[in-house]
């Protein structure tokens, strides 16, 4: 079997190109695109949402409605 493939892509390189290379090379582009995408997550989404949640937290008036707490 194997020395049936060995001369099948000696006959023939670019089927040997296109079996073996196009796979590695979608394998290669789902990988950097997984590694961009976390980082992007990781260095401009979550420090934006902290910030949002940070300055809502800041600035938002205290519940009026809240039971008033024991002194």
């Amino acid at each position: 079997m194997v020395a049936l493939l060995a001369r099948l892509f000696a006959l023939r390189p670019l089927l040997g190109v296109a079996v073996l290379g196009i796979p590695v090379l979608g394998l290669m582009a789902i990988g950097l695109a997984s590694v961009v995408l976390f980082k992007l997550l990781l260095f401009v989404v979550l420090p934006i949402v902290l910030v949002v949640w940070m300055v809502k937290r800041v600035f938002t008036p205290p519940d009026d409605l809240a039971p008033p707490q024991p002194e």
